[in-house]
């Protein structure tokens, strides 16, 4: 099925390279960032292309060599190596494959390679021969002689966001990478075809922006990985001097193998880390004994496996990753069928200013008491009078106007704005609905709510009567003591888990939506004595975070909460 499918992929390829308008190389914008010697040590030492081994019977892509960065490195690496191994230069004409779109690139990467050959003691007509079939100018992207069954791939793609290519190379990218999904960056396709190229056990290492381990438009590209390789190394850079210029890439290496997933280890480099520690960092990552290595320039950890599926992985130091992922595998998820805990949001109208108030001229049973953010801000559930004009009725459909003549008038005062937006230009006919439903089975319920945006968690306990507004998220339980819950969700490890996963906007702000709250890892309610669960509630009524995270710490079995 894999040889079909790459088939496939490979026919509508031709067809959508048949169609493509010729566009000159110079008229894209190529997102070039050239990558320290220094880090491309690194990365071919992490990546096993190493000197020690038989590198001429090897194959490696270089999918946008630039002005040679890697390739300079890696030609020194295969001329030791024919050395090594008592092999003349030329068995190495295959050994490495490698792309660029312009042709001043190319030019420049022979050249680069041939003076390091001729500099390692090679004659200048086997240097010439060997850097000429290296190199090959096209867009690696859609060449369709991109080599398959490759031992390494391994560069810095270009940073270039995908609207900004021409549109029908845009499209033969997206026909070629499948991953490569909505507002995407161009360095997705490139580990999407990297990754298609590699052999059984081969590698790819690439250093890049590491946006797409978190952002939407990774999702594909993180499920096409956890699905069938293994994410054996990342190495967070975003302080470090990686590249020739200064830019803000947020660049992390990352080493990902064709195999089953096993163990991985994550890097957290600080501002001092350099070309000094670099092989410090590589003789700890190969060692078998390594758990967790930390000093003033870099922290290291090694984790049994990698996160699974297309959700965002999470990000942190090494000690708070090892430490997520030591409790994803110990407890139950938040939102659980199990205990009957669920985690929504509140209702969006599309309207506000005309759904949601404090008196409006409608029949009584039509006004619906709201929950808003600034309710919630003292800790404790202080309604501020609040209403939804409520258009649906307990049975989830809309209410007949013409039995509600007071409900009827007031949203035809309105109908101009309540017309004019989407949800009603799709449904004409029922002009006066609110964007979502209303649930009528949660308001009595006992709910905890949480403000979208919030520097710490903070969830408030509503003991039931309102209906939450669509900047509060809410859960619901069957088996929880929400008081109990409260009190887990106010700690430091429950802070951990949204820190880990959600998007964190200026100021430190976080997001707390659904996504990151279904990330959070509780214990099983009847797992808690009786004496946490009380401290727990007592914490919860109290605000106080720090006993909220001294009875967390025991009820999880964590002895601290590393940072």
């Amino acid at each position: 099925m894999k040889a079909v499918a790459a088939e496939m992929r490979q026919l509508m390829l031709g067809e959508t390279l048949s169609s493509l308008t010729a566009i000159p190389a110079e008229s894209v914008e190529h997102g070039e960032v050239f990558t320290r010697r220094w880090v491309v040590d690194l990365i071919l030492d992490l990546a096993g292309y190493t000197a020690d081994r038989d590198l001429a019977a090897l194959v490696a892509v270089e999918p946008a060599c630039g002005g040679g960065a890697f390739l300079a490195a890696m030609a020194a690496r295969v001329s030791a190596s024919c050395r090594k191994h008592d092999r003349p230069l030329l068995d190495a004409k295959r050994a490495i494959r490698a792309f660029d779109l312009l042709t001043p690139n190319v030019t420049a990467s022979r050249r680069l390679v041939r003076e390091v050959l001729v500099d390692e003691g090679w004659s200048l007509p086997e240097a010439r021969e060997v850097a000429t079939a290296w190199l090959r100018q096209g867009d690696y992207l859609l060449d369709p002689h991109v080599q398959e069954d490759v031992d390494f791939v391994v560069g810095n793609p270009p940073y270039v966001r995908l609207e900004a290519v021409p549109a029908d190379r845009m499209l033969a990218y997206r026909a070629a990478c499948p991953t490569m999904t909505g507002r995407s960056d161009l360095y997705v396709g490139f580990y999407e075809r990297g990754l298609r190229s590699l052999g059984p056990g081969g590698v790819l290492a690439f250093i890049c922006a590491d946006r797409w381990m978190r952002n939407q438009y990774g999702r594909q590209l993180r499920e096409f990985i956890t699905a069938g390789y293994s994410v054996d190394v990342t190495v967070t850079m975003h302080d470090v001097d990686a590249f020739e210029e200064q830019v803000s890439a947020y660049p992390a290496v990352t080493v990902v193998r064709r195999a089953r997933q096993g163990d991985a280890v994550v890097v957290d480099t600080r501002r001092g880390f350099g070309p000094q520690d670099a092989p410090e960092l590589v003789e700890s990552i190969s060692g078998t004994e390594l758990a967790t290595r930390a000093n003033d320039r870099y922290e290291v950890a090694r984790l049994p496996h990698w996160f699974t599926g297309g959700d965002s992985w999470p990000a942190g130091s090494p000690s708070r990753l090892a430490l997520i992922e030591a409790l994803n595998d110990r407890f139950p998820p938040l939102e659980d069928a199990n205990t009957g805990t669920r985690v929504g949001i509140g209702v969006a109208t599309g309207a506000d200013s005309v759904f949601i108030t404090t008196d409006a001229d409608v029949e009584p049973r039509r006004l619906l008491p709201l929950s808003m953010v600034k309710d919630t801000t003292s800790g404790s559930h202080s309604w501020s009078g609040h209403y939804l004009v409520n258009p649906w009725d307990a049975d989830g459909q809309l209410v007949d106007l013409a039995a509600l003549p007071r409900l009827r008038a007031y949203y035809q005062r309105h109908a101009a704005a309540l017309k004019r937006r989407h949800v009603a230009g799709k449904r004409p006919a029922h002009w006066y609905r609110t964007i979502d439903k209303v649930d009528h089975s949660l308001i009595e319920r006992p709910k905890l709510l949480f403000p979208d945006m919030k520097t710490t968690i903070h969830p408030v306990l509503d003991e039931g009567g309102f209906y939450p507004h669509h900047n509060l998220y809410y859960i619901v339980s069957d088996a929880w003591d929400l008081r109990v819950l409260g009190g887990l969700l106010l700690s430091g490890v429950a802070q951990a888990f949204v820190e880990a996963y959600a998007v964190k906007m200026r100021g430190g702000t976080l997001r707390f939506q659904a996504q990151y709250l279904r990330r959070i890892r509780v214990p099983r309610p009847e797992a808690i004595s009786a004496a946490d669960r009380a401290a727990l509630a007592a914490a919860f009524h109290e605000r106080d975070t720090r006993a909220a995270t001294e009875v967390a710490l025991r009820v999880y079995g964590i002895e601290t909460l590393e940072m």
